[in-house]
């Protein structure tokens, strides 16, 4: 079996367009006075034509819109998308279509719309569940906002996610308490739980570096604040199955877990990134990040991708290793030394599990939940004992 098969194998579309830059997003979005959307809609169907030559006999998992804000994506832009990947590709008969959305009142007008147009999943960028938050955070939609719009896509869509930021400005402990379970309050299947990081490159983090976003929660507290969330998280039935992803058992999202699991997923629009397994090689794929230059090698060249690279066995073992520890299922070892040609070092692995970092049960490693809190210093610690 060719190893990208225990991942699957998504889609991924990327909508660069917002109406305003978020201080904290350092994700591949722009502001744009008039959007030709008949324009992009020939650069992606142009897109999955090109993927479909190379890729055209496998049965597709996932389709994933993200941005930007594809709720902005005009509903018959959508369809005709949809419409092109089902005469690409078989899907399979559970196949997850998500559709990322902020809950403004003309992203919510149509809901409706991609839903007739195939989308099955909704995944709504929340943030803040109070006013004065979510103007700090620069969002333009207010909480009662929020809550509409959550409440309508319930009633259209079978499957409803959304995000919140916690470890914001300011907030305390027994803040972050009532919005958590006023989240879980709503009946929400799905919740993504972000804490706040400062990015460069950001407004935020301009403004950290020059000494101006107060408030901030120390190395403690964001771990209180992190250990709080997977507490009520558990108790209402939502248990984390990713560090920062909570879902009821079967509301997982599908797509996301293809990335973790290191399936194979086609990467298109600016700044798309993929995992193409073709005649044994896995290739890591990529595009430009400016919307224009995009869509310039598109028209001009049949083809968005920069140049492709092939991931040695080594960076497979690697980028396994990192993704597949975010899960609680946690990773294989045996499909591990598999793609490394190498064991795991048994000694450093008994002296992660002895100071409670890891479990090794059922031939997989997992992180604990303190583990989990310093997950980037626990991956490079096991990295460093293997093979490059």
């Amino acid at each position: 079996m060719e190893d990208w098969r225990h991942g699957g194998f998504g889609l991924y579309v990327h909508w660069p367009y917002c109406v305003s830059k978020c201080p904290y997003c350092d994700f591949n979005s722009h502001v744009s006075g008039s959007v030709d959307q008949e324009r992009w809609g020939r650069a992606f169907l142009s897109e999955i034509e090109r993927a479909g030559t190379e890729l055209g006999g496998r049965v597709l998992n996932s389709v994933f819109f993200g941005g930007g804000t594809p709720s902005l994506m005009n509903p018959d832009l959508v369809a005709a998308i949809l419409e092109r990947v089902r005469q690409t590709w078989t899907l399979a008969n559970d196949c997850e279509i998500t559709l990322e959305a902020n809950p403004g009142s003309v992203e919510t007008s149509r809901f409706q719309g991609f839903h007739d147009a195939g989308v099955n999943r909704i995944s709504m960028g929340i943030q803040a569940l109070n006013d004065p938050d979510l103007r700090r955070l620069g969002r333009l939609h207010s909480a009662s906002d929020a809550r509409r719009a959550f409440d309508v896509g319930r009633t259209i869509f079978d499957r409803v996610s959304f995000d919140l930021i916690y470890g914001r400005q300011d907030q305390s402990l027994p803040d972050w308490d009532r919005e958590l379970k006023a989240a879980l309050d709503m009946a929400a299947d799905h919740l993504s739980l972000y804490q706040l990081t400062i990015e460069q490159g950001t407004v935020f983090g301009e403004r950290f570096a020059r000494g101006q976003l107060q408030g901030l929660p120390n190395e403690d507290a964001s771990a209180d604040a992190y250990e709080l969330t997977q507490s009520a998280c558990d108790a209402a039935g939502l248990p984390a199955y990713e560090v920062s992803n909570h879902a009821k058992s079967g509301s997982e999202s599908r797509h996301n877990l293809i990335y973790w699991r290191m399936g194979d997923y086609i990467g298109i629009g600016p700044g798309a990134h993929g995992r193409l397994t073709i005649n044994g090689l896995r290739y890591a794929t990529e595009a430009p990040k400016l919307p224009e230059a995009w869509l310039s090698r598109v028209e001009k060249a049949g083809n968005g991708e920069l140049e492709r690279s092939v991931l040695s066995l080594a960076d497979q073992g690697n980028e396994y290793l990192m993704m597949s520890l975010r899960l609680t299922e946690g990773m294989e070892v045996s499909r591990y030394e598999m793609l490394t040609r190498a064991q795991l070092p048994s000694e450093e692995m008994t002296r992660l599990q002895d100071i409670g970092l890891i479990s090794l049960k059922n031939g997989r490693v997992v992180a604990s939940l303190r583990g989990r809190m310093v997950l980037n210093s626990l991956i490079a610690e096991i990295a460093g004992f293997t093979p490059a």
